[in-house]
C-alpha cells in the first residue's frame, strides 16, 4: 500500500491520537489536474487537529478555493510536541494532511489567527514546513505565508514571520488574491508583496507603512448569497464540535464593551430562514453527520431561529440532535433550548460575565438580576440538573462587592436549582479579563497576574459549597495573551526566543511554561508587564491603528465614557442608531430595512 511506504507511518504508533495526521477524512475532494499557472494553497490551523477540523472557516475556505478552477488546496494542523519530536529525529518535514507535500511546496501557506497562544506553533510548522521564519529570508520560491482571522486585527507582534495579512472576510480576500498570484507567476518575490499591498484588505508589513486607518477591512455584505459549502470534511476521531455546522448570521449588535468580536464583526448580515434550511438539510445528507449546530456570536438574536426549528422539526423527530451554542439569559432562550433533548443531557451554558448589576451595566451586558433569576427557574423547572455559569474576573471598575455578587449569583442558583431538583450542579468559570484591541476598553490595562490570582483564589475559598464547582483560569495565560494581543512588533522578538526555548502549545495546560516566557521576556529585555498593564492615552497612537475594522474611534471613546458612567447603550437593532461608523458604511442604523438587524 502507498500508506506503508510513507516514510511518516511507522511514527504513528509512537505518538499521542495518530489519527491527527493520517488524513483520511470523508468528503475529501481529490487534487485537480492544474496548468502552470495554477496556485495551490495549504490551510494551516496552528493547533492541535481537533481543534482544527472544528473550525467553519476552514470548511468554507477548502470548498471555495476547490471551487475556483486555477486554484487547489489541502490542510495542515500543528503537529503534538510528540510528533515534532519524531520528526525533527527522523529529519522529515510537517507535510499538508492530503497530498503528503512539504509545506513549502505550495505556494501559499494560510495560517489563520484565532488565539494569541498559538503564536509559537506557527514557527513551529514554519520550520518543520522548510520555510524561512522570517518574511525578509524567504526566497523567490518560497510560499507567500499570509494569516487571516481575528488575530489580524492586531498583525505587529507577527509582523517578521507572515509576509500578508488578511483583514476580513476570506471569501472576499481569497479570490483576487490568488487571481493576482496565478498572474504573477515567474515574478520577484518582492514585487508579488507589492502587487498583493494594492489589494483592498491586505496589509503587507514589508510594504505597507503603519499609518492610521491605512489598511480597511473588507466583509461579505450579503450573506444570503455568500459562498457556502453544500458539504464538509468529516473526521473519522472525535473532535471539539463533532458535528456539520450552519452560520446563520455574522455580527453582533449588543455591544458587549469587553467583547471584540461584537464590535469588530459588524454590521450584523443574516441568511433567510430557507437559505439555512436548504443547507441544513444539504450538509446532513452529504456527510452523515447526525448533529447539527446553527452558528452565530449570539443565535438566540436570529429573527428566522423559530422558523428554521418548525422546518427543522421532522429530522429532530428522525434522531438528528440540534444544539445552540450560544444563549441568552431569558426565559424564551431556555423554552428554546427545552426543544432539544441534546442540550437537556448536557446542561446548559450562560455568561453573565459580571456579578453585579452595576458592573454589567458597565461593560454593557443587557441581563439584569430579574433576568438570571428567572432564566435559572425556567432552566431548573424544565429539567436541567446542570448550569455553567461564565464570568470575569478584573473588569474595569471591579470591586469587592462586584466578586461576592459571583458567589452570590453561584448560591442563588443553587438554592433555584435544589428548590426545583433534588440535586442540582452549578459550575462556575471564572477567567482574568483582558482589554481586546478595536474595543471600548482597549485604553484599559490587565491586571496584574498577582491580583488575578489573589481574586482567583478569594473567589474559590468563598465557593466551597457541595453542589458548586469554581475554576478560573491560569492568570499565567491570560498575561500572555495580553502581552500578544496588545503588544507591537517587539513582541515577535520574545516569541521567537520563547519558541527556541521550547515554548509549544502555550494554551493547553499539559504544555504551558510560563517561565519560558520570562526567561524569553528578560532575554529580549523587553518589558511584558508595561505592555499588558500599562493604560493607554486616549491621544496615543496604538499599534493596531493602522486596522480599520469599521468601527470608529469616537465611538469606542463615547462607549467608554459611558462605560465609566454606568449606563447600557442599547442594541441598535431595536433602538436608535448609535453612529458606531458602519452607518457611513452601509448600515442604516435603526431602519426596519437596517443591515444591522438580525
Amino acid at each position: 500500500m502507498k500508506e506503508l511506504q510513507d516514510p511518516r507511518f511507522r511514527l504513528l504508533s509512537q505518538v499521542k491520537r495518530p489519527a491527527r495526521y493520517i488524513g483520511s477524512e470523508i468528503e475529501t475532494l481529490s487534487p485537480k489536474e492544474l496548468g502552470s499557472d495554477s496556485v495551490t494553497v495549504c490551510l494551516a490551523f496552528p493547533d492541535a487537529y481537533e481543534l482544527g477540523m472544528s473550525y467553519l472557516g476552514f470548511q468554507i475556505f477548502y470548498r471555495l478555493i476547490k471551487s475556483i478552477p486555477f486554484a487547489d488546496v489541502d490542510r495542515v494542523y500543528a503537529p503534538w510536541p510528540d510528533m515534532e519530536k519524531l520528526l525533527r529525529a527522523e529529519g522529515l518535514p510537517l507535510c499538508s494532511s492530503e497530498w503528503g507535500l512539504s509545506l513549502k511546496a505550495f505556494d501559499v501557506l494560510a495560517f489563520t489567527l484565532q488565539y494569541e497562544l498559538t503564536a509559537t506553533n506557527i514557527l513551529t510548522m514554519l520550520a518543520l514546513g522548510e520555510i524561512p521564519l522570517h518574511s525578509d529570508e524567504r526566497r523567490d520560491e518560497d510560499p507567500i505565508v499570509i494569516a487571516g482571522g481575528p488575530g489580524a486585527f492586531v498583525p505587529e507582534p507577527l509582523a517578521p514571520f507572515i509576509d500578508a495579512f488578511c483583514v476580513g472576510d476570506g471569501e472576499v480576500l481569497f479570490p483576487p488574491l490568488l487571481e493576482l498570484l496565478r498572474g504573477t507567476k515567474g515574478m520577484r518575490r518582492d514585487e508579488r508583496l507589492k502587487l498583493i499591498a494594492g489589494l483592498a484588505g491586505f496589509y503587507v508589513p514589508g510594504v505597507i507603512p503603519v499609518v492610521p486607518s491605512s489598511v480597511k477591512r473588507q466583509i461579505v455584505m450579503d450573506l444570503e448569497k455568500a459562498f457556502y459549502p453544500d458539504s464538509m470534511l468529516v473526521p473519522l476521531s472525535g473532535i471539539v464540535h463533532d458535528r456539520a455546522s450552519v452560520e446563520v448570521f455574522r455580527g453582533c449588535t449588543q455591544g458587549c464593551r469587553f467583547c471584540q468580536a461584537g464590535m469588530a464583526y459588524r454590521p450584523v448580515r443574516s441568511r433567510s430562514p430557507e437559505k439555512v434550511l436548504a443547507l441544513c438539510k444539504s450538509l446532513l445528507r452529504s456527510t452523515g453527520w447526525e448533529e447539527l449546530g446553527l452558528l452565530s456570536l449570539s443565535t438566540c438574536d436570529y429573527r428566522g431561529l423559530l422558523s428554521v426549528l418548525d422546518g427543522l422539526f421532522p429530522l429532530m423527530q428522525e434522531g438528528i440532535k440540534l444544539s445552540l451554542p450560544s444563549l441568552r439569559m431569558d426565559r424564551f432562550s431556555v423554552e428554546l433550548a427545552s426543544r432539544l433533548e441534546t442540550a437537556r443531557r448536557g446542561g446548559l451554558t450562560f455568561a453573565p460575565e459580571a456579578g453585579s448589576q452595576r458592573l454589567r451595566n458597565v461593560i454593557n451586558k443587557k441581563i439584569t438580576d430579574e433576568n438570571i433569576k428567572e432564566t435559572l427557574e425556567t432552566a431548573f423547572s424544565h429539567g436541567w440538573e446542570r448550569v455553567k455559569l461564565y464570568f470575569m474576573m478584573g473588569l474595569p471598575t471591579e470591586e469587592e462587592e462586584d466578586l461576592m455578587g459571583i458567589v452570590k449569583l453561584a448560591n442563588e442558583a443553587l438554592r433555584i436549582g435544589k428548590a426545583n431538583k433534588k440535586r442540582a450542579e452549578i459550575s462556575v468559570s471564572v477567567a482574568g479579563f483582558m482589554p481586546k484591541p478595536h474595543t471600548p476598553f482597549q485604553w484599559e490595562g490587565q491586571l496584574p497576574r498577582d491580583e488575578l490570582l489573589e481574586r482567583g483564589r478569594w473567589l474559590k475559598a468563598r465557593s466551597k459549597k457541595p453542589g458548586i464547582a469554581l475554576s478560573y483560569h491560569d492568570p499565567d495565560q491570560s498575561f500572555i495573551e495580553a502581552v500578544i494581543a496588545r503588544g507591537d512588533r517587539r513582541v515577535a522578538e520574545a516569541i521567537e526566543e520563547a519558541w527556541q526555548r521550547g515554548a509549544r502549545f502555550d494554551g493547553w495546560t499539559e504544555t504551558f511554561s510560563f517561565s519560558l516566557w520570562a526567561d524569553a521576556f528578560e532575554a529580549c529585555g523587553l518589558d511584558a508587564a508595561s505592555i499588558a498593564q500599562r493604560k493607554r492615552g486616549v491621544e496615543e497612537v496604538l499599534p493596531w491603528d493602522h486596522i480599520d475594522v469599521g468601527v470608529d474611534k469616537a465611538f469606542l471613546l463615547s462607549e467608554r465614557d459611558r462605560a465609566y458612567a454606568g449606563s447600557i447603550s442599547p442594541d441598535c437593532r431595536v433602538g436608535a442608531c448609535l453612529s458606531c461608523g458602519w452607518h457611513l458604511k452601509g448600515c442604516r442604523g435603526g431602519n426596519s430595512d437596517c443591515p444591522g438587524r438580525v
